[in-house]
Order: structure tokens, then sequence, then C-alpha cells
């Protein structure tokens, strides 16, 4: 080959790079807004049963191995529905964890039970003004769970405490239940809610999917969520889903809560029950490539370290 056709070559081939580079969507920093964790050494999680998939210890050190390549810069922790006596544990655990510098975790979200009254309240005093423990959960959208359990009266109360001290409320519900969201976010002005998993969208049930788009429309209305594009993956056939099936639920979510009040986060491992996180986190990036980076940004950067104080 002489120089020239040399040139040419190398000069086709940085055109054919840079537009694959082009059509491929920008690696932006992600701040994982959703990270589990469990050492079932340490920890015992109710609804894990033996022979589950999720039925193993899931620690920093596998964290660690699973984003690599991603560019995610920082997570936060949610809690993994742990046993109610191993509550105060969770919580010691993940503070000695984000201080030890040891991890990408910075902050973390706990397991909490409003509706127990001044036992809840004297629980959650001790982290106002933490600034590793940002927030609370309970999972509600278990089949033992009856609808309206989170607008009951000593729960609401519970909740509204959590604003007053300046704690936020994960809201983990069923696509039929975002009625209640909309009533537990009305009732609690003062406090800060994250909607998980895009109200947890019915995604493979194309009737119940024209529900939940009204019912989220009707949450997203108070300002005061924010709305978490995740968890939806886990819903999949695995091996056998498309980004399309995810495309409407994450593009209506964005819709209604708009770009500055919408979180993506990785649902990590529960989201490996779908596709591994690379695959998620890639139709993620996919669905929004044509939206200005700004926007893009905010979704999976910016509105976490603004919301959480990172």
């Amino acid at each position: 080959m002489n120089r020239r056709d040399f040139l040419t070559t190398a000069a086709t081939a940085s055109v054919a790079l840079a537009a694959t580079a082009k059509d491929e969507p920008k690696m932006l920093p992600i701040v994982d807004c959703h990270q589990h964790l469990w050492d079932l050494t340490k920890f015992k999680l109710g609804w894990v049963k033996e022979g589950d998939p999720l039925a193993v210890s899931h620690t920093p050190k596998e964290y660690a191995e699973a984003i690599k390549g991603l560019n995610f810069v920082k997570s936060v922790y949610m809690e993994v529905d742990v046993i109610e006596d191993h509550q105060q544990k969770e919580a010691d655990y993940l503070i000695e964890l984000i201080k030890s510098k040891s991890s990408i975790t910075v902050a973390a979200v706990i397991s909490g039970r409003p509706a127990k009254g001044d036992a809840f309240k004297k629980y959650v005093d001790q982290f106002k003004g933490s600034p590793y423990i940002k927030g609370l959960r309970q999972v509600v959208h278990n089949e033992g769970t009856p609808s309206g359990f989170s607008n009951q009266k000593d729960f609401v109360t519970g909740i509204k405490y959590l604003g007053d001290i300046g704690l936020s409320w994960d809201i983990c519900i069923r696509p039929g239940d975002l009625p209640d969201a909309v009533k537990l976010a009305s009732e609690c002005p003062g406090t800060r809610f994250i909607l998980d998993h895009c109200g947890n969208a019915p995604i493979l049930d194309a009737k119940k999917m024209e529900q939940w788009k009204k019912d989220i429309a009707k949450v997203a209305k108070n300002k005061n969520v924010m709305g978490k594009v995740s968890g939806i993956i886990a819903s999949v056939k695995k091996g056998d889903w498309s980004i399309d099936q995810l495309a409407p639920a994450v593009k209506h979510t964005i819709e209604v809560f708009g770009w500055d009040r919408v979180m993506f986060a990785s649902d990590w491992p529960v989201c490996t029950l779908g596709a591994p996180l690379k695959d998620w986190v890639h139709a993620a990036r996919e669905i929004v490539k044509d939206r200005p980076e700004a926007e893009q940004k905010k979704l999976f950067h910016d509105n976490a370290v603004k919301f959480y104080g990172l």
C-alpha cells in the first residue's frame, strides 16, 4: 500500500468511526439512585426464598463488577425489605459503608414503618440532618398488603413527620394503587416523595398500561413527587424483550413529570431478573438519545445530585 492509499484508507476509517460514535448514545455520568445491596450472612430478607435467583449475597464487590464501563459515578442505596429486627442494623451498616468511602455508595434510603407511631418517630429522629441517610421506604406492593394501606391515618402521620425532619419517602406501590399515591402526596405537601419504578408500569399488558398512563399523570401533578425511571426491566421476559417494550413507560413517565423531576436508577440486582445491568443502561440511553444533552444529564445525573444533596 502506497502512502496515498494509506491516507485514503485511514481517512475513510476515521469517517466511519465518527459516524458510529455519532449514532451511539453519549456515555454521560450516572448517579444510580436505586442500588440494592445485601449480605445474607448479615441480614435476613423475608422475601428471599432458597433457590430464588436473588437468594445470594450482593455486596459492593459484585456491584462494582456490574457497573464496569458504564460511567456510574455515585450511588444511593435503596432498602431491601429486611426483617424489622434488622432495620437498625441495616442503617448502621450503610452509614459505616458510606463513611469508609470504599465504594461509590454515598447516601442511603433505609427501611421504616411509618404506621408505628411514636416508635417510628423515635427511630427516624436519629437520622435528622444526617449526611448519609436521605430517606426511607416501605415496600407496599406485596400481595398481602391491602389497597389503601398508605392512606391509613397513622401511616400518613408518619410520612408527614418525615417531611418535618427533612427526610424523603420512596413510594413503591402496585400500578393499580397509584390513586393511593396521589392521595398520600396531596395530604403530605411538606414531604418529598419519589415514585419508584415508573409506578411499576405493567409494560406487558396494553390494557392496564392505558389506565397506568392516566394514574401516573395524576401522581405527577403533585410537585413534591419525583419520578424514578427504574425497575421495569425486571418485568420483561429474559432474553425475549425489546427496547420498544420499555420506551412507552419511560417516555410517558418523563413526559408527565418533566425533565426536572425524573431520575434514572439501576434497581440492581433485581434488574437482572430481566436483563444484565449493562443492557438496561443501554436501553435507557437509547430511549432518550435524541433529547438534548442537558436533559439527558438531568435524568442520569443532575436531578439525583440536587434532590439528595450529593
